[in-house]
């Protein structure tokens, strides 16, 4: 996965009316990551068993597969949290981090959400942030949190918070709000939405194979293997780094 970008940028000159103006150079670096890192899950079906499920039940069994895959991807996309720029509790305070980690509460979350905004700010980061939108993936009980904010906080959103609960894609103060049990402990995930890149092989993603008679270590089995597997890497860009969070929590 291959993405130069500009590590100088130009700079706008002065000029004078009827005086001839100068070329200003910029820079490409070449940025790429290697897609190394693989998994594989196979589920053996006897064929006494195979005969007695619907093709339906089979193909539950590739679903159940990408399911699994998918959730893999997630737990691996959430311990890259060192590709991202810390944000924790000095940051919330002054706004330089620390990594002292911040106490989630029902007296801070909201300051969290706007502190985030204002350091999408600072890194010059407002056109990406309102063209593709900003997220933080809380945890359970971070996101329980924020919804009793929202419950007791203003009227319209107030009410319906009340009526109806709020769920992961809830949009509160421009920001959408996720949550995701996946978590490495103590790293919640924020920023700029859709800079995180994943690379992935799209030959193998998806691709579902059916091998007749698996071979084992002890032999071929009467049946079919159900095979399924994912090679990919996640890379946060330089030029974009400072728009994703490692936003170091307690719960």
């Amino acid at each position: 996965m291959f993405a130069p970008y500009m590590s100088t940028v130009p700079s706008i000159q002065s000029h004078t009316r009827g005086t001839p103006y100068t070329y200003q150079v910029f820079t490409l670096t070449s940025e790429y990551v290697t897609i190394n890192q693989s998994k594989a899950l196979a589920i053996p079906i006897d064929r006494a068993d195979l005969a007695q499920l619907t093709f339906v039940k089979a193909m539950d069994l590739a679903d159940l597969q990408g399911q699994l895959i998918d959730e893999a991807l997630d737990t691996d996309m959430m311990a890259n949290h060192a590709m991202w720029t810390n944000f924790d509790a000095g940051t919330l305070a002054t706004g330089t981090a620390t990594t002292v980690a911040i106490d989630v509460d029902i007296n801070n979350i909201f300051q969290i959400i706007g502190r985030m905004k204002t350091k999408i700010s600072e890194a010059n980061g407002d056109k990406l942030a309102a063209r593709n939108g900003m997220f933080i993936i809380w945890t359970p009980t971070q996101f329980e949190i924020l919804e009793e904010f929202a419950a007791s906080n203003g009227f319209n959103t107030a009410d319906y918070a009340l009526k109806h609960g709020i769920s992961a894609g809830f949009i509160y103060r421009g920001v959408l709000h996720l949550k995701s049990n996946l978590h490495s402990s103590n790293h919640v995930f924020g920023g700029v939405r859709n800079l995180f890149a994943l690379g992935i092989c799209k030959s193998t993603y998806g691709d579902v194979q059916f091998v007749n008679e698996p071979a084992t270590a002890d032999g071929a089995l009467s049946g079919i293997g159900v095979v399924s597997r994912v090679d990919w890497e996640f890379k946060a860009w330089t030029n974009t780094k400072g728009l994703l969070f490692d936003m170091i929590t307690n719960g």
